[in-house]
């Protein structure tokens, strides 16, 4: 699973690319972005005008997962013999977020998969841990040493929820992005998946439609073999571009 990756272009540049309006030019190019981190996505607004916001890396967890995990906390008072409200606990227990989906028939992901909801995630660069030969190091991907934008298919909501306990209940922005199976570069290290790479501007358009989920579907698949470059190795954040 895709847990990190770097954004090494201008906000500027990738708004201009993407036909997107920014009000935030100035953030600086980002090495490494990880789960919970705020980092820039396009999105269309209500009027249909594409925009580029901030939103936390992490969609809403399952509602089955997060009552399992308010259960085991509800096991841990019962034995300490705490008193507590177990609504109130499941409505109070941290929601890290999803960071990546796989499974699109699920019903949690539906509605996400709406064209309001669909997103594009800027990136020059992604990271997958080692799995295959088990040193679990991180091996960076690119589409050439120049790390060239790309996007990733992604889906975005607005969420209330604890996001971490000290800071309490908290409305966000938030996004994930599709994941398929790996292509040959990535599965030679990674054999799970990899995220959804969109390297068309065609692509990209139809991802950001009106079009139904049945008509944009077929973009959940991998590169095509050798589109990827490995330009990075066991560095939690990527390089910074040649100058």
């Amino acid at each position: 699973m895709c847990n990190l990756y770097a954004m090494m272009r201008a906000r500027a540049e990738v708004a201009a690319i993407a036909r997107a309006m920014d009000r935030n030019n100035n953030q600086p190019p980002m090495s490494g972005v990880y789960p919970d981190y705020a980092a820039p996505v396009v999105v269309r607004d209500e009027a249909g005008w594409r925009e580029m916001r901030d939103m936390r890396w992490g969609m809403p967890t399952p509602h089955n997962v997060q009552f399992e995990a308010a259960k085991k906390r509800a096991d841990k008072l019962r034995a300490k013999g705490t008193d507590f409200d177990f609504n109130e606990l499941l409505r109070m227990e941290p929601d890290k977020g999803v960071t990546n989906i796989r499974n699109t028939a699920s019903r949690h992901w539906q509605a996400w998969l709406e064209p309001k909801h669909r997103c594009l995630v800027p990136i020059t660069s992604f990271s997958e841990p080692d799995q295959v030969g088990g040193t679990y190091k991180q091996v960076w991907y690119a589409l050439d040493a120049s790390r060239p934008l790309a996007f990733f298919a992604g889906v975005w909501t607005a969420h209330s929820c604890v996001r971490k306990i000290k800071t309490g209940w908290e409305d966000c922005e938030v996004f994930g992005f599709l994941t398929t199976g790996a292509n040959a570069e990535v599965a030679r290290h990674h054999d799970k998946a990899m995220p959804v790479v969109l390297t068309d501007p065609a692509d990209w358009d139809l991802w950001l439609s009106d079009a139904p989920w049945s008509e944009v579907r077929r973009l959940q698949q991998p590169l095509p073999d050798g589109t990827l470059q490995i330009v990075g190795h066991a560095t939690k954040e990527d390089e910074v571009l040649p100058t």
